[in-house]
């Protein structure tokens, strides 16, 4: 290994120097340091020029917000739900209950935690192990799967939103989950403590996590009278229904549930056409396990537009939101900001170097809700529905251009009877897991 040389103060004037040299230099730090880097970044042009017409929208109402929480992928999958109820309710606006999904998810990974680290516990896995390490400091965050919140639908179905409404814990979920974390890093040190007393120790830690969640959260329903009025004013009652049997009615149609994830894994030693999952990546024992089929980004991008132009309904999709991001008009393209010309600094980065270097990973869901396709066929832009409520962008609608889609959009979840016989018969083959920490394996939060 070589020796960690200090920088000098030889060398720190010459840098000095040599940026008090540049008129450039000077001008841009004028500049961001009064308006910021992404207002002198902008890419006038290419803002200006980028449009919010789309060939093929789906609309799906006004947008939700998730405020300071990492529900996104529970709002985007529960949008892509509500399209559905929606339509077979006939009604202008819906909502699902988000808090209602997020109770019955913290409460899964509480028990689907615990039994994980016991196992591997009693199998002698040491405390300061990589692994333990990582569970123990990724444990109870907001995040998750496509997969992980079809696992809560099936389990536990869904309410409409005012019949389990937000909370404060709900809507800003740090303090809560920094009281769930606490209480199961406890649990785990007593497992180590008394390895012969771990299944006491998880009934505690299970009971006590429903304390907390619904302490915090407030009790689900298990039942409710549902009576609507529907936008051509005729009133309708289904009298009292559980949540599984209202997700059923009124989603299961669709049948999410046999959704298959598809993402793009750029890195070329994971090959195309192959199933890849995470290890010890869960929420519900017993549920589905969260896998992938690892295709090509334009199969992604053809799944996706034949959905919305031919089916009419929004698709389930996660991204790394934040490059190339101006969140208050809701846009998204690899040129929308020339960082690189502020700065003089080549980011060269491709996109699998970007997972292979820790540069880029999935970390936000949306839904897919229109699409712009040229004469020839090819896409040019996507309309997307955001979380992050109506008072940015066009109403909480976002524009992507198709380049952003190729470098940042990593996971999408389609209808298996969209895959050709290749990738249904690699459905069935066993998946090349990938360890915890594997870039795969971000949480759209």
């Amino acid at each position: 290994m070589s020796e960690l040389t200090p920088l000098t103060d030889e060398a720190l004037n010459t840098l000095r120097g040599d940026f008090a040299q540049s008129g450039t230099n000077r001008l841009a730090m004028n500049a961001v340091t009064a308006a910021g880097i992404d207002k002198v970044a902008r890419n006038y042009d290419r803002a200006r020029l980028m449009q919010r017409r789309f060939s093929t929208i789906v609309d799906n109402g006004e947008a939700t917000h998730q405020d300071r929480s990492g529900r996104c992928w529970l709002f985007s999958s529960l949008n892509v739900a509500r399209f559905v109820a929606k339509k077979n309710m006939n009604l202008k606006e819906f909502e699902f209950s988000q808090n209602y999904a997020m109770y019955y998810d913290k409460l899964e990974r509480v028990n689907y935690f615990l039994k994980d680290v016991a196992a591997l516990v009693a199998a002698g896995e040491p405390s300061d192990s990589r692994l333990m390490q990582h569970l123990l400091a990724d444990v109870m965050g907001d995040g998750g799967q496509w997969t992980m919140a079809m696992n809560v639908y099936k389990k536990y179905g869904a309410v409409p939103k005012d019949l389990f409404p937000e909370t404060e814990s709900s809507k800003n979920t740090g303090e809560m989950n920094v009281q769930l974390r606490r209480m199961l890093h406890t649990a785990v040190a007593h497992m180590y403590a008394d390895p012969s007393a771990i299944d006491a120790i998880i009934a505690d830690a299970v009971a006590a996590g429903h304390r907390i969640l619904t302490i915090h959260l407030g009790e689900p329903p298990k039942s409710f009278d549902w009576e609507w009025t529907d936008k051509d004013g005729e009133f309708h009652r289904d009298g009292e229904i559980t949540p599984v049997e209202f997700w059923k009615k009124y989603v299961g149609s669709a049948d999410l549930e046999s959704y298959v994830c598809l993402v793009d894994d750029p890195r070329q030693e994971h090959v195309k056409g192959k199933k890849i999952g995470i290890e010890h990546l869960g929420n519900v024992a017993g549920g589905d396990p969260t896998e992938y089929l690892n295709v090509p980004n334009q199969f992604m991008k053809d799944c996706v537009k034949q959905i919305l132009v031919e089916q009419g309904i929004p698709v389930w999709f996660g991204a790394d939101c934040h490059p190339f991001m101006d969140r208050e008009n809701g846009a998204w393209a690899t040129d929308l900001f020339e960082y690189g010309r502020v700065y003089d600094v080549d980011f060269d980065l491709d996109k699998e170097a970007r997972v292979r270097f820790g540069d880029s990973a999935m970390n936000h869901a949306m839904a897919f809700a229109g699409v712009d396709v040229a004469d020839d066929g090819t896409t040019r832009r996507w309309r997307v529905e955001n979380s992050w409520g109506a008072k940015i962008a066009d109403k909480g609608y976002f524009t992507m251009s198709d380049d952003w889609f190729t470098e940042y959009v990593y996971e999408v979840a389609v209808p298996k009877a969209l895959l050709p016989a290749e990738y249904l018969k690699a459905l069935e083959e066993p998946a090349t897991m990938l360890p915890a920490w594997d870039p795969m394996g971000a949480l759209a939060k």
